[in-house]
Formats: C-alpha cells, structure tokens, sequence
C-alpha cells in the first residue's frame, strides 16, 4: 500500500515515517508539510491512503479533506494530536470523506505503544476496505450472522411495535446524517437506529454533535436498550450492535474478521430476524459494500429501503453496491431522503 503523509511537524512526519517503514508492504508515497502542497501532490501521484494532520497554517486538515476528495479523491486518514479539542473538526473531516481519525503516534522516551498499536490497526481495516490487502474478507461476506435461521421471530404483535427506521452510513456519514436528522420534524414518531462506521472513541462526540443538528434526542445504544419511538439510537462500540430476539439492543465482536465495525449488515440482518414489524432502511455515502447484503434482506421481509444516490454522495460505494445487488427499492439525493422519511413512515405495515 502506498501512504503519503501530510503533516507540518518534522518529528511527526519522521515517526509516521519509521512506524510504516517498519511494517512490509507500505511504502511512502510522498510527504507534505503543507496543505496546498499535500493536494498539488495528491493531484499528480494519488496514493491507496493519506494520513492528514488536522491542525496546519493557512490551510487545516479539514479543507485538504474536501479539495482533495473532490479533486483527486483517495482514502484518507486523520491523524492529530487534538482530537478532543477539535472534535467539531473531526466530524467535518469526516463529512468530506475522511475515513477515520487516531491519536499521531509517538516514539522516544515517551512512546506509546497503544498508540502506534492503534494507527496499523485501522491502516489494516482501511487496507481491506478499500481491497489493497486480503480483499477477499470484504466480499460482502457478514460473517455467523448470515447464516443464521431467522425462525426466531419477536412474538411481539408488529402493531405493538413503534415504527423503525434504520440508516447506515460511512465516508461523508456524519455531514449526511446531520442533514437528514436536521430535517425530521420534532414530533417525528419513528424510531431510528443509526450505524456510522466510526471508532469508539469518537462514537461519543458523534452523538453530542448530531444531537444539536436536529429537533430530535440523539444518545449512544447502550447495552439493554430497548427501540423507543420519537428516540435517535447510535451504534457506540467497535463492536456490531445487534437486535436480540427479545428485542433489546446489545454489542457483539461477531465477526470478528469482518473489516467494517460496527457493520450496518450484522446489525439489519438481526433486526430482520428479530423484528416483526416492516420499516425503512437507508443507505448513506460510504466507501466498501457493508449494508447492501443486509438491505436486500430487510428488503425481501418488506421493508421500503432507500439508497442515496452518487450525485450527492461524498463516496458512492455502499450505495452503489446496494443498487447493484437490487437491494434498494428508491434511490434519492440527500435532500430528498428526510421529506421521504416523513411521509412513508405514517404507511409502515
């Protein structure tokens, strides 16, 4: 895989430097210390990845993100030393298409192995998403979950049920996801359970930030959690939420090899065995294919499912390939998708 590293600090750029070298397979595609220099760059040699400071002079890490992702788009990682005090930063990286953020590594007398540890573990999940190493795990393939008997049915009456609305997403996902919630009614009467693939450590701020986007109350699936009308549920772990039979939400690390985490498959596959009542399911941007195996299946049980389409997408990837699988009964812009919402889920069966 070939990595470029953007980065106005020398000793950052030389313990990014040392960390890749040392792992076979990555190679250094450029450097640049400067954003203006990193799209000049990326424009004549793109890389399979970017690894983007957040904080740089004249031009930050969340404007790169965007010039480069319309001009010359790759996977790009953020890297910063201030994730906390730029949360509000991250999720705008993000809304432009940044895959993920982790903590710069350090090297020296205060290394952190955890750290280090961290960055070439999601530079790994990023590798397989995009199909540059074992692309083979992410065929499409949800693991345990997709084979499982769906006899178990919730003996819940469907009329007892509060009207649910899953929505998935991934690159560009935060931006969507505010500009769908942004645009629900306060009184809206569904239930809506969001899968964004973003770290945990993050997951938090996510919800803080999509809370005071929308009317609605947005907080993280906690174990136990039970689908409540009116109520904005995100997925909050590494780990694959999951609709039990008894119809409470939980966390499992099932599959464990599956490269998108927490997966939007995993979680619609259990809500088709789990929930009775039919529901809207929704595809947002996103780069891979996770979520169109589990769409086509909410969509066999007759769920309405909706797939964004690529004009307004950041990266038309997920729902590209739920389209092509036949998984999405509508395929609508960003700024359709909520006036849909509204209207159908006063016809859900």
């Amino acid at each position: 895989m070939r990595i470029a590293i953007v980065n106005d600090t020398v000793m950052a750029v030389e313990t990014l430097r040392r960390l890749l070298t040392s792992v076979p397979g990555y190679d250094i595609a450029w450097v640049a210390y400067d954003a203006k220099s990193a799209i000049n760059r990326c424009a004549k040699d793109t890389p399979d990845l970017i690894l983007m400071d957040m904080i740089m002079p004249e031009m930050d890490g969340v404007e790169a993100t965007r010039v480069i992702m319309q001009q010359s788009p790759c996977a790009i990682l953020i890297v910063t030393a201030d994730i906390k005090k730029n949360s509000a930063k991250v999720f705008e990286a993000m809304g432009y298409g940044a895959l993920d953020v982790v903590s710069t590594p350090i090297m020296g007398i205060s290394e952190d192995p955890q750290l280090n540890q961290a960055l070439l573990k999601t530079i790994v999940s990023i590798g397989i998403v995009i199909g540059r190493l074992n692309p083979k795990r992410s065929s499409g393939r949800s693991g345990n979950s997709t084979n499982k008997s769906t006899s178990h049915q919730s003996s819940y009456p469907p009329r007892h049920l509060p009207p649910l609305i899953i929505i998935g997403s991934s690159t560009g996902g935060p931006k969507a996801l505010a500009r769908v919630l942004g645009e629900l009614p306060p009184n809206f009467e569904a239930s809506i359970v969001i899968v964004q693939h973003v770290d945990m450590q993050f997951s938090s701020g996510l919800a803080k930030w999509l809370d005071e986007q929308t009317p609605l109350s947005v907080t993280l699936a906690s174990e136990g959690d039970r689908i409540r009308e009116g109520k904005v549920l995100l997925a909050g772990t590494n780990d694959h939420l999951v609709l039990r039979p008894n119809l409470t939400l939980t966390y499992t690390k099932e599959p464990q090899d599956y490269p998108y985490r927490p997966s939007i498959d995993v979680f619609c596959e259990s809500v088709a065995q789990s929930w009775s009542r039919k529901g809207i399911a929704v595809l947002l941007t996103g780069m891979g294919r996770d979520g169109a195996i589990g769409l086509k299946k909410l969509r066999r049980r007759g769920w309405h499912t909706i797939a964004q389409n690529q004009q307004s997408c950041v990266v038309y990837g997920m729902p590209k390939a739920a389209v092509e699988m036949e998984a999405a009964i509508e395929v609508l812009s960003l700024s359709e998708i909520a006036s849909t919402l509204v209207k159908r889920v006063t016809h859900i069966p």
